[in-house]
């Protein structure tokens, strides 16, 4: 199901004919508003930031984008490792951490589509590589579960979607290597299939209000059930750990849009496989790109700027105080529109008392909760891909994740591209669990320096991948590290992380905001802005941007194009089922298939 505004594609048009200047002079001429280069301030330069710029200066507005880095990108950019470029090189390429693009991101790809690339048809979009399978490494001698990242069976034509069959494909999933006991199995595929059927009520209320570890019934079941199906999904794959992830969540994105919708072909960007990555460095491959696109729009940056407080008064934001991130006199920027592009942790902090009492959703946005999952990577002497897609180390303490980045760098030689000739590989790897004893030090993360987090995360890597009489990982192959320097104060009594991720424990959705506010000429875009995607991701950043402008657009009576938005798949076979359970849940009663 897609959310579409019908219309002519002339931000497609704009955006060739000569950035910004030609989208004034093109643009209708009953557009009398986009004519008059109303200006908007995005405060925020991280994905969703840019994703507003871009289709509000492709729709004639001017833009002027605030943030607090020297770069661009938020977490999704990459950064270099300073002092390791040598003989003309770069340097090493470090990052918060890995960044893929599953098969189900729609509203990311469209946007990726429309930035140019040398070379690329497609724009960056062209830059995607799929990863073919992931490894989920097992530890004490357990056997690893190598699993293809192709789809199980030929895609089923419209209308053959059964519950039994849904069924028999969980279940040849879960036959895929798994020692899952044979009953525990059954009892899984049964849970998906209530999930699966549940209505939007019966999801945003009862699911919405259960964990996924009490959904699963895993207190109950095997090691093994709880590791797979339990941390496995939630704590390695979002930081949020199953006892109180949300069952809505977990099911409808990781489970059904992720997973199953991925596997069958259905619901993906085009062709796409269910995994992708980057052919080169994040910001080289991407986010240099676009910026270099959105200035060629006519967007302005402003950076090393911290936003201070969104100022309001007479039921309109009036202006917002910045002032130099390393100090100096404040000031008041203005605008005809705000759109607040920041990580909710920092974006509430500059809603005052006057802004926040316009609107209750605003004061509702302290109850969401972020997390740690920040990544180290390695740099090692010689190629190491260990398997061609991501690494989840599914026994790990610290709830390990991770991928061998050179191999999908098809348009790069690390060695002859960057840091002093000597890398030949770069694992990155995440830590998505800082509060649990570690197997070297036996503290958690949060209490360990950086040097003794590096060696833990070495020590429960090889813990996986060196285990079973194979050898994956030597030490004498590592090189270096980099971890991103958002993360301070390790080894201390107060560390913090500026860029922690939002998590989703139960009831997240109902403190979630709207793109739209109550003040006309202030909105909301990121990944904590309630969309359909309902997950802290790029594509939920990217859908949240089109939601924040389509109201701006509302907003200000503007005649452009409406962006589109795709929504999650739903499956048409599906839809009766839903409906019979529409019924059975405003009667009571459970879903047709919960049976306990």
């Amino acid at each position: 199901m897609t959310t579409e505004h019908q219309g002519p594609t002339r931000r497609r048009f704009l955006a060739g004919a000569g950035g910004a200047a030609a989208a004034v002079s093109l643009w209708p001429g009953g557009s009398a508003r986009a004519a008059a280069r109303r200006h908007v301030a995005v405060l925020g330069g991280g994905v969703s930031g840019l994703s507003a710029a871009q289709e509000l200066a492709e729709r004639g507005y001017a833009v002027t984008v605030y943030e607090y880095y020297d770069v661009l990108g938020g977490k999704a950019r990459s950064m270099d490792v300073p002092g390791t470029g040598t003989g003309g090189r770069k340097p090493l390429p470090g990052e918060h951490g890995f960044r893929f693009f599953p098969g189900f991101y729609r509203n990311l790809p469209d946007t990726m589509r429309r930035i140019p690339f040398p070379g690329n048809a497609n724009g960056v979009h062209d830059n995607l590589r799929s990863g073919t399978e992931e490894l989920f490494a097992r530890s004490s001698g357990r056997p690893d579960l190598h699993f293809p990242l192709r789809r199980v069976t030929t895609p089923p034509a419209p209308g053959d979607i059964t519950p039994s069959w849904l069924r028999d494909q969980i279940l040849s999933v879960l036959d895929l290597g798994t020692h899952l006991p044979a009953h525990e199995a059954a009892y899984f595929a049964d849970r998906l299939l209530v999930h699966l059927t549940s209505c939007d009520a019966r999801r945003e209320d009862q699911w919405e209000k259960t964990s996924w570890w009490e959904f699963i019934r895993a207190e109950e079941m095997s090691a093994e059930y709880q590791t797979l199906l339990g941390i496995g999904q939630t704590r390695n794959l979002v930081a949020t750990r199953a006892e109180v992830a949300s069952t809505r969540t977990v099911g409808r994105v990781i489970i059904e849009a992720l997973i199953l919708w991925g596997l069958l072909g259905r619901g993906l960007d085009g062709d796409a496989d269910i995994d992708r990555v980057l052919n080169a460095p994040t910001s080289e491959a991407w986010i240099d790109p676009w910026a270099a696109h959105l200035r060629s729009l006519g967007v302005e940056f402003v950076l090393g700027t911290e936003v201070r407080e969104v100022g309001y008064a007479g039921g309109r934001v009036t202006g917002v105080r910045v002032a130099a991130r390393d100090g100096g006199d404040e000031r008041t920027v203005t605008a005809d529109h705000y759109v607040s592009a920041m990580p909710v942790e920092h974006a509430r902090r500059t809603w005052g008392a006057a802004l926040r009492a316009a609107d209750p959703q605003l004061a509702r946005c302290d109850a969401l909760k972020t997390d740690w999952m920040t990544g180290v990577q390695f740099y090692l002497r010689t190629p190491t891909p260990v398997v061609h897609g991501h690494i989840n180390c599914l026994d790990s303490p610290w709830s390990v994740t991770g991928i061998g980045q050179a191999q999908f760098w098809d348009v790069r030689d690390l060695s002859r591209d960057y840091g002093d000739g000597q890398a030949r590989d770069c694992l990155s790897a995440i830590i998505s669990e800082w509060d649990k004893p570690g197997i070297l030090f036996g503290k958690p993360a949060r209490e360990c320096t950086k040097e003794e987090i590096v060696a833990e995360l070495w020590a429960q890597l090889k813990d996986g991948l060196n285990d079973s009489g194979k050898t994956t990982l030597w030490d004498e192959d590592r090189l270096g590290w980099f971890m991103d320097p958002a993360v301070t104060g390790l080894g201390g009594p107060d560390p913090q992380n500026r860029e922690p991720l939002l998590i989703h424990p139960t009831g997240t959705l109902y403190n979630r905001p709207s793109a739209r506010t109550a003040v006309p000429n202030f909105f909301l875009a990121g990944d904590y802005v309630r969309t359909d995607v309902d997950l802290a991701t790029m594509e939920g950043a990217n859908e949240s941007a089109r939601r924040a402008v389509n109201a701006l657009l509302d907003a200000d009576g503007a005649d452009a194009e409406r962006c589109r938005i795709w929504e999650l798949y739903r499956p048409p076979e599906l839809e009766p089922l839903k409906r019979v359970d529409e019924v059975r849940y405003r009667l009571g009663l459970p879903n047709t298939f919960d049976v306990g």
